[in-house]
């Protein structure tokens, strides 16, 4: 299936925080898109590999993405080797996005940063023909990053409004690791992201960068190569005023 987004992540979670809103709404205008885990998240402290497996897959539901996949790269082990270029360089060449997002390379858990920069290796590499993966060579048009618990200066700004609360159910789908009165089944194995104020800081970010553009709610993203802009007058015309003035 060939995607027009394909949005990874070291763990399942990851890409549910990280830029949720916008792979929803990318699903909403009608573009293709998907989610890889790069581990099944088996070193966290709550849950388990099936436990986690089956919450990767409720939240996939509630984005409405065409394509979810969790590899077995080891948790706590997201180096960038040459077998472990291999495996995102298949997943990029059997979806062809034209889109890649990838974690922030600036960040406080080793596998995120990892991820960051073994996803924009792949990248790479996967457009090149003499690697043998059997498959035909892909490059996708872009390695985009979104945030992870560090801010940076954003390329752009995506509104996800209308996505907010759909963001949060998905979110929520991963029971067994954010905060979820209901389901408090984990006694005293707490972590910082079971905290309910670790969500209300999200809400808080999402809220902030929408503040920046005039909506309710928005997500940050980042590229590292100047953006080409053949005309800006039409693009700074009157939609992009809309709503910041």
């Amino acid at each position: 299936m060939q995607l027009d987004l394909l949005a990874f992540g070291a763990h399942p979670d990851d890409v549910e925080l990280g830029c949720g809103g916008t792979v929803i709404k990318m699903s909403d205008l009608g573009h293709k898109t998907g989610v890889i885990a790069l581990t099944r998240g088996e070193l966290g402290t709550r849950g388990s590999k099936k436990t986690r497996a089956q919450e990767f897959a409720n939240a996939a539901k509630i984005m409405g993405i065409a394509a979810h996949k969790m590899l077995d790269i080891a948790d706590g082990n997201v180096a960038v080797t040459q077998e472990n270029k291999l495996k995102v360089i298949r997943e990029i060449r059997a979806h062809r996005p034209r889109i890649v997002l990838a974690p922030y390379w600036v960040v406080r858990h080793p596998d995120h940063g990892h991820a960051s920069a073994l996803i924009r290796e792949a990248a790479f590499f996967a457009g090149l023909k003499k690697i043998d993966t059997g498959q035909a060579p892909h490059r996708p048009n872009k390695v985009i990053y979104y945030p992870g618990r560090f801010e940076f200066q954003p390329s752009f700004v995506v509104d996800i409004s209308e996505q907010q609360e759909r963001k949060l159910q998905a979110i929520q789908a991963y029971s067994s690791q954010f905060h979820n009165p209901e389901k408090a089944k984990y006694g005293n194995d707490a972590t910082n992201i079971s905290s309910p104020e670790f969500l209300d800081a999200l809400v808080t970010r999402d809220k902030q960068y929408g503040s920046y553009i005039g909506v309710p709610f928005a997500e940050p993203f980042l590229v590292r190569e100047p953006m080409r802009l053949d005309d800006p007058v039409a693009f700074f015309g009157p939609e992009y005023l809309t709503g910041i003035q």
